[in-house]
């Protein structure tokens, strides 16, 4: 199963967010997507509306991304972890989704909708009630954190179009992109999954 293994958080130290992005797109980037089943992420930082302020949508083959030793001995946040709070890590099943489908040039931007702390029938019926998004495209929880039972993502040309009349549990924002969206070199991991 292709999975979207999205990470979101918030980074409390305004002074230091250049050399942590700096870090996370120059380092961390590069050395997740030479680890086994990576094939592509792209990063994200809050334009408008709610959610946290940082979003990585990561690309793996299967879950068994999240197993290999490869992974599981260098993986975080290392000097920076201190500075990161309401940090989740959750995977999410992409069925057949194109890989290119969420690739955001870097002048678009990215309607990101959650329901963080809810259950799968709590966030259904309020995905149902919310106007203006049956265009997102929705990816049900798969493993790790579970933070939101599903998610909801839609590229855009502009920053206009969230819900404005939010559900209770339902966080909605637009987001721009801070790297490009970037695929993993062909054979620089062993492992397609």
């Amino acid at each position: 199963m292709t999975c979207l293994y999205i990470v979101r958080c918030n980074f409390t130290r305004a002074e230091l967010e250049r050399p942590w992005n700096d870090w996370y797109n120059d380092q961390k980037v590069p050395q997740l997507l030479a680890k086994p089943m990576f094939r592509a992420v792209q990063r994200f930082q809050r334009h408008s509306g709610g959610g946290r302020g940082y979003i990585a949508i990561w690309q793996v083959a299967s879950p068994d991304a999240f197993k290999t030793p490869q992974y599981t001995s260098d993986w975080g946040f290392f000097e920076w972890e201190r500075h990161v709070t309401d940090w989740s890590r959750d995977l999410f099943d992409a069925g057949n989704t194109a890989e290119t489908a969420l690739a955001i040039s870097m002048n678009g931007f990215l309607q990101v909708i959650s329901f963080d702390g809810l259950d799968g029938t709590s966030a259904e019926a309020r995905r149902a009630a919310l106007a203006g998004a049956s265009d997102l495209m929705w990816f049900k929880s798969a493993g790790l954190d579970r933070h939101t039972p599903m998610i909801g993502l839609r590229p855009a040309s502009d920053a206009t179009g969230n819900p404005s009349a939010l559900p209770a549990g339902v966080q909605a924002g637009t987001y721009r992109p801070i790297c490009a969206f970037t695929r993993a070199v062909a054979g620089a991991n062993s492992s397609s999954g």
